[in-house]
């Protein structure tokens, strides 16, 4: 497989390659994805711009564009005056085949013009299974794969995301890394570019990264060198230049008022998992969710204020036409005005066809007066609750502190006003987990179904069952702890869906989806991995690895090849994956700092294994996990006391376009 299809001359001055493109469309499926044009996109004068921002999403169009994170920092850099910021996807086989055979290469939607043109390419990684998808965006952008033999006329290649809190697998791809929020860390990167290219671009492409490395916010791999012990394990990381500092910070933007984004949402033009105007109503959780990484890293909770949101979702619908609202959180229902916001909302699109969702909703923080709110207009949108663990003993471990009757009580709640359908979601694989807590999910989903059935006096009344492999992840307690094996996973998974179908009456409503024990693994590895998991990756891009998130596309058989051909004997999967470590093991993130203090990290592990509960530091005395005192900030949360918006309701008869 060729490595880089190299753009034309002409194309790498910020030239559009649309008409080359356009030939190859009526040969590909679902062309109308690389079209570009939507409503809130921009295109901006190429030559007016001093800084130009290539953004992506390491997967296809209808996973990417809705990306909160991306349309974000989009329309940040865009209003900058002098920035220029367009979005590039992965593209499928069908059209990559034919880019590679006409020579056409990686392009933007907006403006279709080629990546490799652009001063930065800037990759979010929701997921590490998005790793390929960037191997196959970097060789058809004509961008060398290694980031050591890159010149000043390639882009500056920075990852972000929760994936990029341990960068260390993808070290030789990248060039930098951001850890945590970007609205003001690509204003403090774009300055950095902006300055180094108003003096003559110094000492050249090594310069402008030792200039981002010094904010001590930005992760430049190539500065830093690992060494390792006999055994395997890492021995150290170090600066190999003096001027870099030790550990690496992450970025927290306290003031969302102050980013009220996305205030011009994307439209897409072909269809998209998400349609929605989606409003981020706070950052952060203090839960203490012991295996959720996104609740660890985003410490302090911040909440957007009342009056913000409803501001921006006044401006976000009449912009869009979107019929749906989405409140986005790690734990939507948890924002100290949350009854206030729904309400208030209901109010303002009571008669339209709006409709209010709490993608994210805990189970004892749902109720009555929440369900009648989000289902007064009679649409209803789905529900999902997270008990994580099937039996009450699991869910101390992890710190789930939901009890088997706060279950029920909730989801018969939903049941009697109106819903027939809810999602539970589940984890097999946790910690200390045997066969019985496993076997407890199917006990659950039944008493769900029964007591919903007594409660509404109907049989139309179900429930799905989702269950996913758990993967320990980095900055979060478990982050020491061994995973499970794939056989061990499909076994319990196999033990859960005979038990779901012991009782036939109840077995029919109820729906069973699961993710087998193998994308986890490779989850794992890629996650938990050192820089010697890089080679892996390559291996397996090399071998056709395309779209790993996709079960379609997903090899495990590829993956367990390129890691016994390019991993050393002693450090195989296993030793990354289901070996538990020791308190005393430098572990590959440690010199990224996501403000939780590696102690405090390792208490909490030792109090999973006794099944203690730790209870949210937002309503009791701090527990010392280390972000605020460490990054000079605090949780900050409600009540404001204020209404949402002096603004009459909107009229019934001027309905929102669906």
């Amino acid at each position: 497989m060729s490595e880089a299809s190299v753009a034309p001359a002409s194309a790498r001055a910020g030239q559009t390659v649309w008409p080359q493109l356009e030939q190859l469309l009526p040969k590909v499926s679902k062309p109308i994805q690389y079209v570009g044009g939507e409503l809130g996109a921009v295109v901006k004068d190429w030559d007016a711009a001093t800084v130009r921002w290539a953004l992506s999403y390491p997967d296809a169009y209808e996973v990417g564009l809705p990306n909160q994170g991306v349309q974000i920092l989009y329309e940040v850099l865009n209003e900058q005056p002098d920035v220029l910021a367009e979005r590039t996807y992965a593209v499928w086989p069908d059209l990559e085949a034919l880019m590679r055979e006409h020579g056409v290469p990686q392009f933007t939607v907006d403006a279709h013009r080629p990546v490799r043109a652009f001063d930065l390419f800037g990759i979010s990684f929701a997921t590490e299974l998005g790793y390929t998808n960037m191997l196959t965006m970097l060789s058809l952008a004509g961008i060398p794969l290694d980031s050591s033999e890159r010149d000043e006329s390639h882009p500056i290649v920075i990852a972000g995301g929760h994936a990029a809190f341990n960068p260390e697998p993808i070290a030789d791809f990248i060039d930098a890394a951001v850890l945590g929020d970007g609205e003001e860390a690509v204003l403090e990167i774009t300055a950095i570019v902006r300055e180094w290219k108003a003096e003559g671009c110094p000492g050249g492409r090594d310069e402008l990264l030792l200039r981002l490395a010094r904010t001590e916010s930005v992760y430049v791999p190539r500065f830093y060198d690992v060494d390792y012990l006999p055994d395997g394990r890492i021995q150290r990381v170090l600066p190999n230049r003096a001027d870099v500092p030790f550990r690496v910070n992450k970025r927290t933007t306290m003031d969302l008022d102050a980013w009220p984004y996305p205030k011009k949402p994307l439209v897409p033009l072909a269809e998209t998992v998400h349609e929605r105007y989606a409003v981020e109503i706070f950052r952060g959780c203090t839960r203490g969710c012991r295996f959720c990484q996104a609740g660890m890293i985003t410490r302090p909770v911040r909440e957007r204020s009342i009056t913000t949101i409803g501001e921006m979702v006044k401006e976000g619908l009449e912009f869009s036409g979107f019929g749906e609202v989405g409140l986005l959180s790690l734990s939507s229902a948890d924002h100290s005005e949350i009854g206030d916001i729904c309400s208030g909302l209901a109010d303002q699109y009571e008669g339209s066809n709006v409709s209010l969702s709490l993608p994210s909703t805990r189970v004892d923080a749902f109720n009555i007066d929440l369900a009648q709110e989000l289902s007064r207009n009679g649409r209803r949108t789905g529900l999902t609750f997270a008990p994580e663990g099937g039996s009450e003993r699991i869910r101390k471990v992890i710190n789930k502190m939901v009890s088997e009757e706060d279950l029920i009580r909730t989801v018969v709640t939903a049941y009697t006003n109106g819903w027939r359908q809810v999602k539970l979601y589940f984890m097999c694989g946790l910690p200390t987990e045997t066969d019985e807590d496993v076997l407890q999910i199917a006990r659950l989903a039944q008493e769900v179904i029964k007591a919903g059935r007594a409660a509404t006096g109907s049989k139309d009344i179900r429930c799905t069952v989702s269950i996913g492999g758990f993967v320990p992840k980095p900055h979060t307690p478990f982050q020491w702890a061994a995973m499970a094996s794939p056989e061990t996973i499909d076994n319990r998974l196999k033990l859960l869906k005979q038990a779901i179908n012991s009782d036939r009456s109840l077995g029919r409503a109820i729906g069973y989806r699961y993710h087998d024990g193998q994308p986890s693994l490779v989850e794992g590895l890629l996650s938990r991995g050192d820089r010697r998991v890089g080679a892996v990756i390559r291996r397996v891009w090399e071998g056709g690895g395309r779209f790993d998130g996709w079960s379609e596309h997903f090899s495990y058989d590829r993956w367990m090849t390129a890691a016994n051909e390019a991993l050393a004997p002693g450090v195989d999967v296993a030793w990354f994956t289901t070996r538990e470590r020791d308190e005393n093991e430098v572990l590959p993130w440690d010199h990224l700092d996501s403000g939780l203090d590696k102690e405090w990290l390792w208490q909490d592990w030792q109090e999973s294994l006794s099944e203690y509960e730790q209870p949210d530091c937002r309503w009791t005395p701090c527990f010392d996990c280390g972000v605020c005192p460490s990054m000079d900030t605090e949780i900050q949360i409600g009540p404001t006391g204020k209404k949402l918006l002096p603004i009459t309701p909107v009229n019934a008869g001027l309905k929102v376009p669906s």
